[in-house]
């Protein structure tokens, strides 16, 4: 008789659970719209306004919205892909952090 082996348990670091996060946040609102892979402005505004009130100042605001877009969206398709969207999320962990 064999006894099957469990597959061994990984404990992800306060890191990786932090990357996990945002993708899993960035999938969660690209999701709505249409395209799973991109952040349409509306979604945008969503996550922003739901997710990083705080860091992100009057992110209620549409016209903040779409200058932060439009300074994000290098290939001007007025979506955000993950890669557009982590700009973003460097640019406040970098102001965040003081660097």
């Amino acid at each position: 008789m064999t006894i099957p082996q469990s597959t061994p348990t990984y404990r992800l670091s306060t890191m990786e659970s932090a990357i996990n996060v945002l993708v899993s946040q960035f999938k969660t609102f690209a999701g709505k719209d249409g395209s799973s892979n991109t952040l349409s402005k509306g979604e945008f505004s969503s996550l922003v306004a739901c997710q990083l009130p705080t860091f992100v100042k009057n992110a209620s605001d549409p016209d903040v919205i779409e200058q932060l877009m439009g300074s994000l969206d290098e290939n001007n398709d007025g979506e955000l892909t993950f890669l557009e969207f982590w700009q973003l999320i460097g640019k406040l962990a970098n102001k965040q952090g003081g660097f």
